[in-house]
């Protein structure tokens, strides 16, 4: 019985550790530094029909002389993948999609998202996850998608004096 309770938690802990060091690394949240480059919120947050993403990649990620590999995706709530955002390509401006582009020098990034899915559809308003890996290691952020629709009014008339009643000029007799 011992050695089956022993084996249990021998099997239990194996189970957890891989785990364990998956979800270190993935860091959610705020702008941190660690790992040689920064993810940093989007612009605007929430946003329709358009957003900007940017990142810093550190100059010690470069420490080695090797580029570093750079890939980013849009999650939705349940983890499944959703789109690659874009990057524009000095000198002409040509936008690529930012999956394992090779970058061989530090400093700040902006990537772009249109807010539609792998087949082209505009997503559904709601909170999606942008998820920035540099060399395997991956941090991710919140961003939320709206629909901004324009309220519906009804049309405002110049507001004008009640009118008089008309009275015929006294006739003269």
């Amino acid at each position: 019985m011992r050695r089956l309770i022993r084996a249990m938690s021998v099997l239990l802990m194996m189970s957890v550790l891989p785990s364990a060091r998956a979800a270190a690394q993935v860091t959610i949240g705020s702008a941190q530094e660690t790992g040689g480059f920064t993810l940093e919120d989007n612009y605007s947050n929430p946003f329709d029909p358009e957003t900007r993403i940017p990142f810093v990649l550190h100059e010690d990620l470069f420490d080695d002389g090797r580029a570093a590999v750079v890939t980013m995706r849009i999650y939705n709530l349940i983890r499944q993948p959703v789109a690659v955002p874009e990057v524009l390509i000095p000198p002409m401006g040509e936008a690529r999609p930012l999956v394992q582009l090779r970058y061989r020098r530090p400093g700040r990034h902006e990537a772009y998202w249109d807010a539609h899915d792998f087949a082209g559809a505009k997503v559904a308003s709601g909170v999606y996850w942008v998820q920035l890996t540099v060399n395997g290691v991956s941090k991710a952020r919140k961003i939320i998608v709206t629909e901004q629709t324009l309220p519906e009014t009804e049309p405002v008339l110049p507001e004008t004096e009640p009118a008089l009643p008309v009275t015929e000029p006294a006739s003269p007799r």
